[in-house]
């Protein structure tokens, strides 16, 4: 857990200013905001709160009442807890009451492990609902439900490189090329009917960082009703590791990563281990370990290369299995190798099968598998972990970019989602593949359009049927031999030199049983790409 106050150290980047984001106009000798009024009082930065006020839950969802009886003189909070069954999920609504100045409503959720727990503040009535837990459906198109498009048209060629939903499933955070981190609460109207009323998403937080962002994660334990696990890791060129509040958008901490040189060197790769204890950081040639509750420069070493012997190149990404002691390094030399997480030892180094450097890997839920994806390569390799060197099966996507395309897989496993370079989003059915291990291309279970340009990142709700796209990637516009061009360079609708223009979007879908949403109309139906 990160404690307050901790090292704010920012060297090079802002601490937030607009509602609790943005680059410090001041330090780095920028005009203010827009928006922003000369001589008014700063409103204090607002707090992310969880948004469950909806009254009426939709989704055929089984609903159970509890009453709760609050404190008599003071708004105080209550607690309660429910055992649910293995496979299911919760969805918590309350009824608003006035207590003098302030509204309340459910300040508090978590879910582990079977057992709900909630604490409200001065709520009478609580609605407990029970859904099947995921409840993913492939056998028909994803519907579009909302998304953000307007927060990347204000910079120019301002696409997107991927985006995360939170460990408790509230928020999800996206990166964009202007260098700010945004976080989006789950939109309230997706726990109603009222799904038509759904308008397009705003950010509650801009977390801005003082050059290109190499990675960024979520803190593993972070849930919205402890606000001290609400955090964010991000490296950026030229940076320290930072660490950003994410209930209030403050920076709240800075691990220094010097060289051998005694200079400071940014991370490419971030991944917190499973408890949150401590904070990996990949580099050339060498991983540095930070301890989370103890800000700064003091790390350890554990070198990738020893002796002209184990994995060379830079540490791209970084993944933990959830079932035994180690952890997985991708790098841009085109190798992963396998740790051990006590002393960071060499456990395995893969065989070199892809064509570019690798640039995202996930474990699977059993800890049997490894899923391992390149730049500029098209194949997602399943890695049988129990035989080392075996690849099961491999996944054909189309990659022509070296940008970083993420891939996902859902909480059981069973499916893994991909973008591609053309804006196509592949589902395979991972259960479907042949036993035998024969390396045969698993054939997609579904494609649809996505997007119309390069959906580079791609997210799996952790409880809901949700899916979390990306989309985005840099143009390189070539001068029009026609003398009546200039109709053609409109802002905002640039166009390439394949004539395709900028998709750069945050969009949410919803990939469980359609239920009412098919009044929402066909028209809003992406369009299957035939496999």
């Amino acid at each position: 857990m990160f404690y307050r106050p901790l090292n704010t150290e920012m060297s090079g980047a802002a601490q937030s200013s607009d509602g609790g984001a943005g680059q410090d106009a001041e330090a780095d000798g920028e005009p203010p905001h827009e928006g922003e009024v000369e001589g008014e009082e700063e409103a204090p930065p607002a707090a992310k709160q969880p948004r469950l006020e909806q009254e009426d839950v939709g989704l055929d969802l089984q609903m159970i009442q509890m009453a709760v009886v609050p404190s008599a003189d003071t708004c105080g909070s209550q607690g309660a807890a429910a055992t649910l069954e293995e496979g299911e999920a919760v969805v918590l609504t309350s009824d608003l009451q006035e207590h003098g100045r302030n509204k309340c409503v459910v300040t508090q959720l978590q879910w582990d492990r079977g057992i709900f727990s909630w604490s409200l503040c001065g709520c009478s009535m609580l609605s407990l609902c029970r859904v099947h837990s995921q409840g993913l459906d492939f056998s028909q198109n994803p519907q579009m439900l909302t998304g953000s498009w307007a927060e990347y048209t204000h910079t120019a060629e301002n696409y997107l490189r991927g985006c995360k939903w939170a460990p408790d499933g509230s928020c999800i955070v996206s990166n964009s090329v202007d260098n700010v981190l945004r976080v989006y609460n789950l939109p309230p109207e997706l726990y109603s009917s009222h799904w038509d009323m759904l308008s397009e998403m705003s950010p509650v937080l801009k977390m801005a960082e003082g050059d290109t962002i190499y990675d960024y994660c979520w803190f593993p334990k972070m849930t919205s009703m402890d606000p001290d696990t609400c955090f964010i890791a991000s490296s950026s060129r030229d940076n320290p590791v930072h660490i950003w509040d994410a209930f209030y958008g403050d920076l709240r901490a800075s691990f220094r990563p010097y060289n051998h040189l005694d200079e400071l060197t940014a991370a490419h790769s971030l991944c917190f281990s499973p408890d949150g204890s401590q904070l990996y950081c990949g580099f050339d040639k060498i991983v540095r370990v930070f301890h989370t509750d103890r800000p700064g420069r003091d790390c350890e070493q554990r070198p990738t290369m020893v002796k002209k012997q184990g994995q060379t190149g830079i540490i791209s990404c970084i993944a933990f299995s959830s079932c035994q002691s180690m952890y997985a390094c991708g790098s841009y030399s085109r190798s992963a190798g396998l740790y051990s997480c006590e002393d960071g030892s060499l456990l395995a180094l893969l065989p070199t099968r892809h064509r570019g450097g690798l640039t995202h890997l996930l474990f699977s839920p059993n800890g049997y598998h490894l899923y391992t994806g390149g730049r500029k390569d098209s194949e997602i390799l399943c890695w049988d972990l129990r035989d080392l060197g075996q690849v099961l099966f491999s996944m054909h996507r189309n990659v022509n970019t070296n940008q970083r395309i993420y891939f996902d897989l859902d909480q059981s496993g069973r499916y893994l989602l991909s973008g591609d370079t053309d804006g196509v989003v592949s589902v395979w059915d991972t259960l479907t593949a042949p036993p035998d291990g024969n390396e045969e291309p698993l054939q997609p279970l579904l494609q649809f359009q996505a997007h119309t340009d390069c959906t580079n990142g791609i997210s799996v709700h952790p409880f809901m049927p949700l899916v979390a796209s990306s989309s985005g990637q840099r143009k390189f516009c070539w001068p029009s031999d026609s003398e009546d061009s200039e109709s053609d360079s409109v802002e905002g609708n640039v166009m390439s030199s394949n004539g395709v223009r900028q998709d750069n979007a945050l969009v949410l879908w919803w990939a469980g049983p359609l239920g009412s949403t098919n009044e929402r109309g066909q028209e809003e139906e992406p369009a299957v790409i035939e496999s």
